[in-house]
């Protein structure tokens, strides 16, 4: 029997939506507000999902203050207060949708949770827009 445990993470950041291969029209015409040279931020709200069996001698899938740590590590402290365009390596030349921020942040994670335990993320960048990944 698997059982799922969820974490919930909250970062601000800011970011542009931009395509340096496309002209400042095209940019301008796909990403509309959120192509702002000004950059705009977020609120975002994070779900961590991880499945997997329950140890019979913790009586855990995983150790929610483990999972919150390394949430913090490896996602608040690189992301928060941050203009991920500018200020993170991870999006350097990826363009920060909230599709490739979850992907990064699944991998990031991924890294540091066991691969007995399934694992998705769920990030809302908005109250009604919000995108999940499960590495799949």
């Amino acid at each position: 029997m698997k059982v799922s445990v969820f974490r919930r993470a909250h970062f601000n950041a800011a970011h542009r939506l931009h395509n340096p291969d496309l002209s400042d029209e095209k940019n301008l015409q796909l990403f509309g507000l959120c192509n702002n040279p000004s950059y705009h931020g977020h609120n975002y709200v994070l779900d961590v999902k991880v499945k997997g069996e329950v140890d019979p001698q913790t009586g855990y899938v995983m150790d929610t203050k483990i999972l919150k740590d390394v949430i913090k590590t490896e996602v608040q402290d690189k992301f928060d207060h941050r203009n991920l365009n500018l200020d993170t390596m991870e999006f350097k030349t990826l363009n920060p949708t909230a599709e490739n921020i979850a992907i990064v942040i699944w991998q990031s994670l991924r890294k540091k949770i066991a691969d007995s335990l399934e694992l998705s993320v769920r990030l809302y960048e908005t109250e009604n827009n919000y995108v999940e990944f499960d590495g799949k």
